[in-house]
């Protein structure tokens, strides 16, 4: 009786083994899925784009060579640290507010009528209270930051209330979802500097495609469920055409990526590990086949691989310019 518990205590698209499930008590088990905790992708993909910037910020510290190389350094892991928690509350309390805001609809979708609130294992005031808990935690973070970076952090938050709503009134939901993702390519930067550049506004929009790119992937597994009840995506609106659409969005990712480099006078070292991404973007592509769900879900968390690569091409240029 207990494993049949515990399994109906369960969302269908987390792994059984997590550690939420082995270290946590089930009692607090409906607030980590809602935070999704279980599946770290989301605050992974989050994060990425803030170590781009951060890492982008540093390089360009060295540079200028007017702060010691060992408080670059140290001020750059400060901030990896900040912005890791920051991602991992701010990105719980997205998904609970979006759980909230889709208790209806996630009901009538296979994938996601598991999920707490519409198998009535949370109430919505509970999951309100969470909110506000993880929202106190990401302020915590931000307020570790200089003005400018607060201001500019909080102005994310318009875009992230949008989000939720906009598969009910456009095609591209996933733009909107880039958009408010994409976010800490922007502040990872002004952290350090305090302002918004060119190189940044080309990272911010490199990382936008790439969101779109990788969640257009992503929402193929829902894409029947969606027609039915009338949820709209990139995933529908593109269709057959998706690889096409893919091979567009990761190019502009590329090439926004490369001109971000440039506008901030990246070491060479950068450039190169490009070409890999490149690779690994065209691997996506070719292998990829919109009617198995299981695959989708494997290629979108794979992504999280290839902002790690990106990561580190800038992470290794701070020590081999």
């Amino acid at each position: 009786m207990s494993e049949e518990i515990g399994h109906n205590s369960r969302v269908a698209d987390a792994p059984s083994d997590n550690w939420v499930y082995r270290l946590l008590p089930q009692s607090v088990w409906p607030m980590a899925q809602m935070a999704r905790w279980d599946r770290p992708i989301g605050w992974q993909l989050l994060l990425l784009p803030c170590l781009w910037s951060a890492a982008m910020a540093a390089n360009a510290q060295i540079a200028l060579g007017e702060t010691a190389i060992l408080s670059v350094y140290q001020t750059f892991l400060w901030h990896c640290v900040l912005f890791t928690i920051g991602a991992i509350a701010m990105r719980g309390a997205g998904c609970t507010y979006n759980d909230l805001v889709d208790h209806e609809l996630d009901a009538q979708v296979e994938r996601t009528r598991s999920r707490p609130l519409p198998a009535g294992r949370i109430s919505r005031k509970n999951a309100k209270l969470f909110i506000i808990a993880q929202l106190v935690v990401g302020a915590l973070v931000l307020f570790q930051f200089n003005w400018f970076t607060i201001f500019l952090a909080m102005a994310s938050l318009v875009v992230v209330a949008i989000y939720p709503f906009a598969k009910r009134f456009t095609d591209w939901p996933q733009l909107f979802l880039g958009l408010a993702f994409s976010w800490g390519a922007l502040v990872g930067w002004s952290a350090v500097f305090e302002e918004v550049t060119w190189a940044t506004i080309c990272l911010y929009l490199a990382a936008v495609f790439w969101t779109i790119g990788y969640d257009t992937i992503y929402a193929h597994q829902d894409r029947e469920d969606d027609a039915l009840i009338g949820v709209r995506s990139t995933a529908r609106l593109f269709a057959d055409n998706t690889k096409f659409w893919l091979a567009l969005l990761y190019g502009l990712t590329l090439l926004l990526l490369a001109l971000a480099y440039y506008l901030a006078a990246m070491p060479f070292v950068a450039y190169i590990t490009l070409f890999f991404v490149m690779g690994l973007f065209i691997w996506q592509i070719k292998v990829l086949d919109i009617d198995n769900p299981d695959q989708c879900l494997r290629l979108f968390k794979f992504n999280g691989k290839v902002g790690l690569v990106i990561f580190a091409g800038l992470a290794i240029a701070l020590v081999i310019p």
